[in-house]
């Protein structure tokens, strides 16, 4: 008789360790100088990186009006994503900024990997994490939803930036399910994220959030006994962040089950040298509202 043969399944911590390797792939999207020159071709302004991360990020979801894009954002103040979407949407259409976008990522990553574009390596990369990007289920997730609706790009590195960009708004979204589930409402949320040390106040403020509106979901969490008055996280406080992290993790396993764990983890290795690269160039800050490294 056949010895039976089984699949390892993939643990959470491999799907949080692919989340930490390919964010950064996809998130030079919103810092290279190559982005927004495109952009700002197209019209939006390069003041700072608001005014073009709006349209960017949003884009696959379409003519879409500030309302939805709050919705989808969640953490974002609503007067702050109002400014920027209405402006965007008066200066270019979402199918020009989807173009932009790819032809900067497309810059962006001949500079910083150079001849490795080409390479076997990152075509095998490619066609991994597109394997995963497609095994994910879209249903109640309308950011992975709209990117994984996009026709694929025919070059190997442009289909790896979009299958990461499918992959981080796939486990976005599930995270937004854990908030939720958790009853952190969009201010909160970022409170109770800075209680815990995942970020300074200084950079969760930058969501757009008034003072009196943070002080004013400190308090709503000082009541329920999440947050001191100081602003730093109780023992429990601390509990239901682990929880969101442990369910957005498990939110996020589907697609790198569907990979496998041997598949997943050849990713995890293919990936790491392109994750160097971006990290090492100093596009992005060094501290961000995603904790991670901290949570």
């Amino acid at each position: 008789m056949s010895e039976i043969q089984t699949n390892p399944q993939v643990e959470p911590a491999q799907a949080r360790r692919l989340w930490h390797l390919l964010e950064p792939l996809h998130a030079v999207l919103y810092y290279a100088r190559e982005v927004s020159d495109e952009a700002g071709a197209l019209g939006l302004s390069a003041e700072d990186r608001w005014p073009s991360y709006f349209p960017l990020r949003a884009a696959p979801l379409g003519p879409v009006g500030s309302g939805a894009v709050t919705s989808a954002f969640y953490s974002f103040s609503p007067d702050m994503v109002a400014r920027h979407v209405d402006e965007a949407r008066r200066t270019a259409t979402p199918e020009a900024v989807l173009e932009a976008r790819l032809r900067g990522i497309d810059r962006v990553y001949r500079k910083l990997f150079g001849d490795r574009v080409d390479s076997p390596d990152l075509a095998e990369a490619a066609a991994l994490a597109r394997r995963a990007a497609e095994a994910a289920d879209t249903a109640g997730r309308p950011l992975a939803a709209a990117n994984a609706a996009l026709e694929w790009p025919a070059e190997p590195h442009l289909q790896l930036w979009q299958a990461a960009t499918i992959l981080r708004e796939h486990r976005g979204d599930g995270h937004l399910a854990a908030l939720l589930v958790a009853g952190l409402d969009p201010t909160e949320a970022l409170v109770s994220f800075a209680a815990i040390g995942a970020a300074s106040v200084e950079r969760f403020e930058s969501r757009g959030w008034s003072r009196e509106e943070w002080a004013a979901a400190r308090d709503r969490l000082v009541s329920r006994g999440l947050v001191e008055p100081d602003g730093m996280a109780t023992e429990a406080g601390r509990d239901l962040r682990r929880r969101v992290e442990q369910d957005t993790d498990r939110l996020a396993l589907g697609p790198w089950q569907a990979l496998g764990a041997e598949s997943t983890e050849r990713l995890a290795a293919l990936v790491g040298d392109y994750w160097v690269a971006v990290i090492g160039s100093g596009l992005l800050p060094s501290e961000s509202t995603l904790g991670i490294g901290k949570v």
